[in-house]
């Protein structure tokens, strides 16, 4: 799980990341630890959504005003991560129309919903298998073009909306919408830990943060700033790093293998690789990157196959060892 939200934090159009596991695994705290990781990102001052200062296209109309104007002042901001609840109505999630402004100005404004917060970010949704189908339809639509429309009371919105989207759920609570299955980049399955010194370890650590916060994140912020630099490092090199033929040769022949559906198993697997390549420092990917996040990459995009009874990992682990053999 750890890796599979460094690799999505290194190269957003991974397409996310899906965590399976049963309640108390730590899903939503792995996530939400993230953000203390994420480098900062630059934006103009007044900025409602997050616009990258240097992409003109996908700029809010403040920004192309104050662009046009000749302001070059820049401010940094925290990476955004932020949370989806379950029951949040839709305008809530797209943006409406600023209430409050109407009934004392009769002047009509918009208030960005959790999408124009999300830009550039995280936008994490625990129990995802639980959200609600118009919902889950909403997120289909932005997460394919990046944009979100808003027409509501006779206004009409366009803003940027690109971000990493990450779910959690617990099997037992049922399975994901297909349509939603298949736009996460990444899916992993997380478990409690079965050694008793594992578990002493996490309940150590846990009594340690709840009798002192401050002491205990004084204690790792080394350890933090050493992965904010790997992932700052990895975010500048990503796009340098080298594929070859012979790589993408065998992405291809593993996914024909397990029989993966369209070219989405593909890239997605090229993504991730490049982004463990650049994780480890390295300026190709090689074979061993593509099958280090195989698993991760394609265990969502199997067909079930009644005559097989292996479960998706070890189906992908079989097909490994032929393009190794």
């Amino acid at each position: 799980m750890r890796d599979a939200l460094l690799m999505a934090a290194v190269e957003p159009t991974l397409g996310g990341v899906l965590v399976f596991g049963h309640r108390g695994t730590g899903k939503s705290t792995a996530v939400r630890a993230l953000a203390g990781l994420l480098p900062q990102i630059e934006a103009l001052p007044g900025c409602q959504f997050n616009c990258d200062p240097d992409l003109p296209a996908t700029q809010c109309d403040h920004c192309r005003e104050a662009v046009s104007k000749g302001a070059t002042k820049r401010k940094k901001i925290s990476t955004p991560v932020i949370d989806l609840p379950l029951g949040a109505s839709e305008d809530r999630v797209v943006g409406s129309l600023d209430l409050e402004k109407a009934l004392v100005s009769g002047e009509k404004s918009f208030e960005p919903g959790l999408l124009a917060s999300a830009n550039r970010g995280f936008l994490y949704i625990d129990e995802a298998n639980l959200l609600e189908d118009h919902l889950v339809d909403l997120l289909l639509d932005v997460a394919a073009s990046g944009v979100n429309v808003v027409e509501r009371e006779g206004l009409s919105i366009r803003h940027a909306a690109r971000f990493v989207l990450v779910g959690s759920g617990n099997p037992e609570e049922g399975e994901l919408r297909p349509q939603l299955l298949d736009r996460f980049g990444l899916s992993v399955e997380v478990a409690s830990p079965t050694e008793i010194k594992d578990r002493v370890e996490v309940v150590k650590r846990r009594d340690a943060y709840d009798r002192d916060p401050d002491g205990f994140a004084k204690k790792y912020r080394s350890k933090e700033g050493k992965v904010r630099s790997r992932i700052a490092r990895a975010k500048e090199t990503v796009s340098s790093i080298e594929t070859t033929d012979d790589t993408l040769a065998d992405a291809a022949t593993l996914c024909l293998a397990l029989g993966v559906d369209g070219l989405r198993g593909e890239l997605t697997l090229i993504r991730a690789a490049r982004a463990r390549a650049a994780l480890d420092g390295d300026d190709q990917v090689t074979r061993a990157h593509l099958l280090k996040v195989a698993p991760s990459a394609l265990r969502h995009r199997l067909r079930r196959d009644p005559l097989d009874e292996a479960g998706s990992v070890a189906r992908i682990e079989r097909a490994m060892a032929s393009l190794d053999a």
